[in-house]
């Protein structure tokens, strides 16, 4: 044993030892030869180590050219187990064993969970108009346009020409205890289960308590009293009550009706943008615009789903309790950004006419009216953009007015009679179909701060993700654009004017500021 380890090491010094005397030889050789002899040493020596590197190569890959036995039969793929089969036509046995054992440890299923999964992007974007409807049956109804006074009135005086239906109702003999119940028969006529979906445990975090409630009042409530509304734009609305015990009644020292239960106003089908405009403004943070679903009434807009908005009593116009009440101009908004009211707790001087409204809530209006290119506050007369003829800006000669911008009267700029510092977003008519070169960058005009909890969101790169899941939420809202695909439409538009204003940002120094 002693003897094979002596033998071993003088092998090994021999080694050496003849290692660095051919090291010695080789040199003092290299010195004796001229340049050119050296050269083609080198070149031998390379030629020989490329084809050794040949020679190793051709066996890795004869290595690797081999069907995969039957453990590896399985792999994984976008998150479930595929199995890896070289003839098409024949099908797979499902794993069995030791493999059916090893893949219920590795892919868990749990089947009472509901996932929406996020696509690629498409390469062409998608051109559409406001909204995405799927075909519908015909009614016998007459369709309702623009509310009408009388449209109600014809639609249900129809019915007498049709069999099952007597006699028609007077539209504007509302208030009648015996005609009003006749119409909210036919509006409670539709037999349907809430609309309002939640698989999981608990509603998406940016959707409070309050906001499930009001979500599910609006969708499911049985309507026990109806009225009828005057809106700014001149267009009746129907305010209804869900609540027996309470009554709508009119009142001499404000607007329109007060609602002593819990009522909710219903609003053309052209606005159900108000619907994707309040989980818009969910998913922002922002929390100032107010809960709105989509609802379907069997003799209203022809069976198309309505927009229903939780109605608010304690709505005041800004300025208008004012003594003189304020005219709240374009001019005067543009003085009230620089003022910068009420940001830094102390009261504003008199000669700066501010409003009770503090500054940054004029940075998040302008930011929610950008993404949804929301006119009908900021730039009534559209004088930030190109308009179509068909435009209500056009059709009631406001654009006329862009020329003296600065007396342009703002509207729609509303709070709440016990919260005077704060807006809140009414009429959400927002506009899906504008191109990126034609928006309006009026709404943008004299901000120089927006709030950091939105502009998080839209470049965290979850705007998609977020808005999918509060959207899946509202199923009327979600089949009338078509389902995914449409939903898919809409929020590509939102993306890509979320991309302009963070250019726009950037190229602008505007501030990022925490605004709670």
């Amino acid at each position: 044993m002693e003897t094979s380890f002596i033998q071993a090491v003088d092998i090994k010094n021999a080694l050496i030892h003849r290692m660095c005397y051919s090291f010695l030889r080789l040199s003092n050789c290299c010195r004796r030869h001229p340049t050119a002899k050296l050269n083609f040493i080198v070149v031998i020596a390379c030629f020989v180590y490329f084809v050794f590197a040949l020679h190793q190569v051709g066996q890795y890959v004869n290595s690797q050219d081999h069907r995969p036995d039957q453990s590896q039969r399985y792999r994984t793929g976008r998150g479930v187990y595929s199995v890896l089969n070289d003839d098409p036509l024949t099908v797979p046995e499902p794993p069995t064993g030791q493999n059916a054992t090893l893949l219920s440890e590795l892919h868990p299923t749990r089947s009472n969970i509901v996932y929406i999964t996020l696509r690629t992007k498409r390469l062409k974007p998608a051109i559409i108009r406001g909204t995405v409807r799927p075909k519908v049956r015909r009614k016998y109804g007459k369709k309702v346009k623009y509310w009408d006074s009388n449209a109600l009135e014809s639609t249900l005086g129809d019915k007498r020409e049709k069999p099952g239906h007597r006699g028609g109702m007077d539209w504007s003999q509302i208030g009648d205890g015996d005609l009003e119940s006749k119409i909210i028969k036919q509006l409670n006529a539709v037999d349907f289960v809430s609309s309002i979906r939640i698989y999981s445990e608990r509603a998406p975090p940016w959707l409070t308590k309050h906001d499930i409630d009001a979500m599910r009042f609006l969708a499911g409530s049985t309507i026990a009293r109806i009225a009828k509304l005057h809106s700014l734009e001149s267009h009746n609305l129907l305010l209804f009550e869900s609540t027996v015990e309470g009554s709508l009644i009119r009142n001499s020292s404000h607007h329109g009706l007060e609602c002593r239960g819990r009522c909710g106003v219903i609003k053309r089908t052209v606005d159900m943008c108000e619907v994707f405009a309040f989980h818009l403004d969910r998913v922002l943070n922002l929390n100032m615009s107010l809960p709105a679903v989509g609802r379907r009434f069997q003799y209203l807009e022809d069976g198309q789903p309505c927009p229903v908005v939780l109605w608010d009593p304690s709505l005041r116009g800004v300025g208008g309790s004012t003594t003189p009440p304020l005219r709240l101009t374009w001019g005067s908004y543009q003085r009230l950004l620089k003022h910068r009211c009420w940001s830094k707790g102390a009261p504003p001087k008199p000669e700066w006419g501010c409003t009770d409204i503090h500054h940054y809530e004029w940075s998040k209006l302008a930011l929610f009216d950008f993404l949804l290119q929301v006119y009908g506050r900021l730039d009534r007369g559209c004088c930030g953009f190109r308009p179509r003829p068909e435009d209500s800006c056009v059709q009631l000669g406001h654009h006329q007015s862009c020329g003296n911008a600065d007396d342009a009267e703002l509207a729609h700029i509303v709070h709440r009679q016990h919260d005077r510092r704060h807006l809140v977003f009414v009429n959400n008519k927002g506009f899906f179909d504008r191109d990126v070169d034609n928006l309006d960058f009026k709404l943008l005009t004299g901000i120089r701060e927006l709030p950091e909890q939105a502009v998080s969101v839209l470049r965290g790169q979850r705007l998609r993700e977020r808005l999918l899941q509060s959207l899946f939420l509202d199923q009327v809202y979600w089949d009338s654009q078509g389902g995914r695909q449409g939903i898919d439409k809409l929020i590509d538009v939102i993306e890509r004017r979320a991309k302009v204003l963070l250019t726009y940002i950037n190229a602008h120094g505007i501030k990022v500021i925490p605004m709670k």
